[in-house]
Order: C-alpha cells, then sequence, then structure tokens
C-alpha cells in the first residue's frame, strides 16, 4: 500500500519510543508487546516501536515486535549515524512491513551547541544517511528535530 496514493489519514504512533522518554515511564518487553498488539488492532498504520540504537534493551524490543506484530509498518528512529541506522535495519528486518524514521537536529541553536557542526554538513549528514536507510529498507522517513526554529 502506498501511503502517498491515497488520500486517507495515516496514523503513525510514537507511544513506544517517544513515550518512554517521560520521567519514571518504563515498560518490559511484554509489555511492549502487549501495547504493539493493542495498537495493531487499532489498526494504526505505523508503530514506532523504539529508538534501536539507543539500547540493547529498545533494540530487543524493537527486533520483538518486528517479529510478533503482523499488519503495520514496524519503525525504528535513527539518527544520522552510519551505526544508527545499521542497527535499526536489523532490528526491523523480521517484519513484512518496515520502515526507519532518520532524524537530525537542524535549527541554529541545536547545529551550534549540541551537533557543532555547520548547515551544509547537516545537510549533507542528512542526505548521506536517508540514502544508506534506504540501502537498508524501501521505506524510509525523514524528520527535521526542531526544524520549526530552522
Amino acid at each position: 500500500m502506498s501511503e502517498q496514493a491515497t488520500d486517507r489519514v495515516v496514523i503513525f504512533d510514537t507511544t513506544l519510543r517517544d513515550g518512554e522518554q517521560a520521567p519514571g515511564c518504563s515498560m518490559t518487553l511484554r509489555e511492549k508487546l502487549r501495547v504493539a498488539g493493542a495498537l495493531r488492532d487499532l489498526r494504526v498504520d505505523v508503530i514506532e516501536a523504539g529508538f534501536a540504537a539507543a539500547s540493547p534493551g529498545d533494540f530487543e524490543a524493537v527486533q520483538a515486535i518486528a517479529r510478533e506484530i503482523e499488519g503495520p509498518r514496524i519503525c525504528s528512529l535513527a539518527r544520522c549515524h552510519p551505526g544508527d541506522i545499521e542497527r535499526a535495519a536489523r532490528a526491523v528486518e523480521p517484519a513484512a512491513n518496515k520502515r526507519i524514521h532518520v532524524f537530525v537536529a537542524t535549527s541554529e541553536i541545536h547545529r551550534k551547541y549540541k551537533l557543532e557542526l555547520a548547515k551544509e554538513e547537516i545537510i549533507r549528514s542528512a542526505g548521506e544517511s536517508v540514502r544508506l536507510a534506504r540501502e537498508a529498507c524501501d521505506d524510509v522517513e525523514f524528520s527535521a528535530e526542531d526544524a520549526s526554529r530552522t
């Protein structure tokens, strides 16, 4: 199914990745699988299952969800780093429908204080990272972090 070729809203859920960033919020693998199953039952289109490069536990959770949850597209977040992208690709590999979501901070404040990179370097890194992710996965999403201040 080509999501771009339809006139419907695509539901992209980040509960399993972004939701765990809240203080005191941590789920076991079993709980994550239960949440992913509920999202499937709700017919969510894309489940961002985690950030596979963040930790061995995140990798394991993304891979387990990719292996066990059929229907939705299973996604892993990855920074614009080859190691992150490779780890994301390995984690989502078992899924019939998979996606790698590559991101990089783009605002001047992030470029200067977080990444210490020039705008041109960020653009080059983003392009290279999307190409690398595309070699591993047919479905790649790119996001510019803090884009509203870019």
